[in-house]
């Protein structure tokens, strides 16, 4: 019963098998390789698109390279108050951009056009002594585990794009996002008006392979130089390649996100309908928030489930009493059913 993190799991064995394949004969370095090359071109492919993109080995560096390549050193980029960007990078998009990050409120863990337009007021135009609004980073799907619709996507970019503002994508789980709204990457990325993405394949089955994709060459203009400064660009760069090769072939990326999601949706399905427990927001990808009482979630711990506790500032419309906690569940790829209904078991056992 491992619901910690998509980060615990292995790898799929078709991306294990594709290094192995990988590590035959010599290939050029520095992501100068054949490989490489392919996979780039698939990934103007997959987007319907001509894209630049860049490989790289953390979502860390996608997320603080992309802001950098986005914002001037004086800029300030809204995002939401408990994102990746905001909570888990330790200041990395800041130190490599310069730029100041403004966290703004939203339910379970989305923005509204309306509550961005209001953090605008907090900034004058032209004032020398404030920073000046960049960027709009949105995580895709949510670090709550819900999803921005085409059309929600496109609201929050018509809200900035007056400013001037660029829009960047956390995608961590974006496979899971695509997964869940059964809509092309294209919809939810440049068609609704989204200028850089970090895509992430760690999460979702992968070793340890992400990329950033500007969907804007002219974005992308100095970002070798950027990912060359920053350690990002790996001298054997064909294993990186290796790994998102097998992950697009066939949409093995859409598999295993599905996979994934259904795990979760089959654990949301449980916990709301279990009589002590509630979910705290939708299940709309691969992650679960759910309210358990303190007692049962000491129970489930003693059992052998493993999940971890949840702050939960970004849940702004769930409340938990005393005692009661808040608990985040995630589900991957090599999630099994028999994992899920073992938990669901436990849970609906007398206490």
């Amino acid at each position: 019963m491992h619901f910690a993190s998509d980060n615990t799991a292995g790898a799929s064995p078709k991306i294990a098998e594709a290094l192995i394949a990988a590590n035959s004969g010599t290939a050029a370095a520095y992501g100068n390789d054949d490989l490489t090359a392919a996979v780039e071109r698939r990934l103007s492919a997959v987007f319907e698109r001509d894209v630049a993109a860049f490989l790289v080995a953390t979502g860390t560096a996608a997320n603080a390279l992309s802001i950098a390549a986005l914002s001037p050193a004086w800029g300030a980029v809204f995002c939401h108050r408990e994102s990746h960007l905001m909570i888990d990078e330790c200041g990395a998009p800041e130190f490599y951009s310069g730029a100041k990050l403004v966290g703004i409120g939203g339910d379970c863990g989305k923005l509204t056009p309306a509550a961005v337009a209001a953090t605008f007021d907090e900034f004058l135009p032209g004032f020398v002594h404030q920073v000046q609004p960049a960027v709009l980073s949105l995580t895709q799907a949510t670090e709550a585990g819900t999803v921005y619709s085409a059309s929600e996507i496109a609201a929050l970019v018509d809200s900035v794009r007056p400013r001037g503002l660029a829009v960047h994508m956390d995608g961590a789980r974006f496979a899971n996002a695509v997964a869940a709204l059964g809509v092309a990457p294209a919809d939810i990325t440049w068609r609704a008006g989204v200028d850089a993405l970090s895509l992430g394949a760690t999460k979702n089955g992968a070793f340890l392979a992400e990329a950033v994709i500007f969907f804007d060459k002219a974005r992308a203009e100095n970002f070798g130089y950027l990912r060359k400064r920053a350690g990002q660009l790996i001298s054997k760069g064909r294993f990186v390649a290796a790994q998102f090769d097998a992950w697009l072939t066939d949409d093995h990326w859409l598999d295993l996100a599905r996979h994934a999601n259904a795990m979760a949706a089959r654990l949301g399905a449980g916990i709301a309908a279990a009589p002590n427990a509630r979910l705290a927001c939708p299940v709309e990808a691969n992650e679960v928030f759910a309210i358990l009482p303190a007692a049962l979630d000491k129970r489930l711990r003693g059992a052998g489930a493993a999940y971890h506790p949840w702050a939960g500032h970004g849940l702004s419309s769930t409340e938990t009493a005393a005692d009661e906690v808040l608990v985040r569940l995630v589900a991957s790829f090599a999630t099994t059913a028999d994992d899920v209904d073992q938990f669901i078991a436990l849970l609906n056992e007398p206490g």
